[in-house]
């Protein structure tokens, strides 16, 4: 059905979120590991090939390289929990996420242990995905699990970027930073990433394992002193003296490399406006690598989207404003918490029920913040129904409460494991104006 300007509100609503649902999943559906995989596997070695890997797509991402690999294969892989895909030679380990866990830090060993001992006829093809920083934890010398997990925890909650965040975690780690890379010297190394970050830098991804870091240890202690970080003492330590520091490109210690993206979140955004154009709707893609404060990013995407209501600009309605990236959020209360559903919350409170816009937002990985929730879905009555039910919109941003504030209302987006992640989707629908019988 298309959305045109005679069809009855809730003929039009139904349409709307019908809509957006679909682009979510097809944004997710663009970025399985399944399709693009095969096209990436490396030639078949003189020597024996050795998988390794970490991230909310890892396992996926192993199984499909067992259904195409036509010759012998070993390896060790490690994924959230409940993101465990059955695989016969490759071995899948589970571990925390966002926090790391003990599990995380023998999985960490595990995988660097698998690396050990090979030759220049070997291949290590390593299977990297958003989450594996979590999921590989192996603290430098010094420092304790307990050391990453207080770090980690005060940095996301202080806002901090993820490229800030994997910087600090980069330096203060004996896997991350090209470190597991050069253990892998001297066989071949074939990294195939799944990117979860703005701007497709790799050495974000994971906080880059198997690749070369640009980045020092006087950028990571800026970080932790930008936000005011009660780091551990021995953290600081590594840190000012340059012993934290990671491997750089050109690096004599690394091995052979080559890196392929897998899937990307510009790619899923492509995905989405063709399925909106198939349906008659004008797409527009906004940005792959939005970054900032969820809360503000959301009175952003409020502006716009009034101005293609109002004026018809940058295009004319009905149309689909698409964005993707990841988005921070600065922890000021007790709720539930939720990136995406924070943005979205935001951005209906911006738009004070606009008529004929309504959006979505969510988590490609299916897990907004630490909720089993991939994101929710807004229409210009949700804060009206919100308040029927008692709920005060703005308490609820400001509480950091905007996953209780979308459950309420029954418009929670809940899709499971997904098997993949690409970053936060946004899509933002605008309907044409009604007109007057």
């Amino acid at each position: 059905m298309q959305a045109t300007v005679s069809n009855p509100p809730e003929l039009r609503r139904a349409f709307a979120e019908a809509l957006l649902r679909r682009l979510f999943l097809k944004a997710v559906a663009a970025a399985q590991p399944a399709l693009r995989i095969p096209a990436l596997l490396p030639p078949r070695p003189k020597g024996k090939l050795v998988v390794i890997g970490a991230g909310k797509a890892s396992a996926a991402m192993a199984k499909a390289v067992e259904d195409h690999w036509d010759g012998p294969l070993e390896g060790t892989v490690v994924t959230r929990y409940g993101y465990e895909v059955p695989c016969r030679r490759i071995e899948v380990l589970q571990a925390a996420h966002p926090v790391p866990d003990e599990n995380g830090l023998a999985a960490a060993r595990r995988v660097f242990d698998r690396v050990s001992g090979l030759t220049p006829d070997d291949v290590v093809l390593c299977l990297v995905s958003g989450g594996g920083s979590a999921l590989l934890p192996m603290p430098a010398p010094g420092l304790g699990l307990a050391d990453k997990q207080r770090l980690n925890a005060q940095l996301l909650a202080a806002g901090a970027s993820i490229s800030e965040v994997n910087c600090v975690r980069r330096h203060l780690s004996a896997i991350k930073g090209g470190r597991l890379a050069a253990a892998c010297r001297p066989a071949r190394l074939v990294n195939l990433v799944i990117s979860d970050v703005p701007a497709d830098h790799v050495e974000d991804v994971a906080s880059g394992p198997t690749v070369a870091d640009p980045t020092d240890c006087a950028q990571a202690l800026s970080v932790l002193r930008r936000y005011r970080i009660d780091a551990p003492a021995a953290a600081v330590r590594l840190l000012e003296s340059g012993q934290g520091e990671t491997l750089k490109p050109g690096d004599p210690r690394l091995p052979p490399i080559e890196t392929h993206l897998v899937a990307t979140p510009q790619e899923s955004l492509e995905a989405a406006r063709a399925e909106a154009e198939a349906a008659g709707i004008a797409a527009c893609i906004l940005g792959d690598s939005i970054e900032g404060e969820a809360r503000d990013v959301g009175k952003v995407m409020a502006a716009i989207a009034l101005q293609v209501r109002r004026h018809g600009q940058p295009l004319p309605a009905p149309c689909v404003l698409l964005s993707g990236g990841e988005t921070t959020v600065t922890v000021r209360g007790g709720g539930r918490g939720g990136r995406n559903v924070e943005f979205l919350l935001s951005l209906g409170i911006a738009l004070k029920g606009e008529p004929g816009i309504h959006a979505i937002a969510g988590d490609t990985d299916g897990v907004d913040g630490r909720e089993e929730i991939a994101g929710a879905v807004l229409h210009p009555d949700s804060l009206d129904r919100a308040r029927a039910l008692g709920i005060r919109p703005a308490d609820s941003l400001e509480d950091n409460d905007a996953h209780s504030f979308f459950q309420a209302l029954g418009d929670a987006v809940v899709t499971g494991p997904t098997m993949t992640n690409v970053n936060d989707f946004r899509a933002i629908f605008i309907d044409a104006p009604a007109t007057s019988a």
